[in-house]
């Protein structure tokens, strides 16, 4: 049933696929929730469930059943969730001045549309492994950045 078509009746299919989508979404989420960051949970969720809803359509339909209906699906869905991330980027301060701030969390939005795509897929092990190495980049990963310059600190002070 890997990146079969699926047949509109197979509830059981779809479901697990959404499931998944929404659990890989929620891990990345609720790592950024906990870095205060404003895109969190829901946002993380709603884009991968997004995603892979879109992915789902021309796996389920047989009219649109085209040999390259999938990969335009899903260079779409990667080009709209650059839109979403460009939105999570710009700041537009007090003092009126564009910055770039976010590129993580944007990176982290683009990460949870395409593991999203990637359980509408069915690829279940996929998901799991990008959802995993994504959350020791974004956790694992900050912690070492940390104690880097924690220490360039603490060498520039003596």
């Amino acid at each position: 049933m890997l990146l079969a078509t699926l047949r509109p009746d197979d509830w059981i299919g779809l479901l697990c696929r959404l499931a998944l989508a929404l659990l890989v979404g929620g891990v990345i989420g609720w790592n950024r929730e906990q870095s205060g960051k404003a895109a969190g949970l829901r946002t993380h969720m709603l884009v991968s469930l997004g995603s892979a809803l879109f992915v789902l359509i021309p796996l389920q339909t047989t009219i649109l059943q085209t040999p390259d209906a999938l990969s335009r699906v899903i260079q779409g869905v990667a080009t709209g969730v650059g839109f979403l991330g460009a939105g999570e980027i710009l700041h537009r301060p007090k003092d009126g001045k564009l910055r770039a701030k976010g590129l993580t969390s944007a990176a982290a939005i683009w990460v949870a549309a395409a593991l999203g795509m990637v359980a509408g897929c069915g690829l279940w092990q996929l998901s799991l492994v990008g959802t995993a190495m994504t959350t020791l980049v974004l956790s694992g990963v900050k912690y070492l950045e940390r104690r880097r310059y924690s220490h360039e600190d603490g060498d520039n002070n003596v």
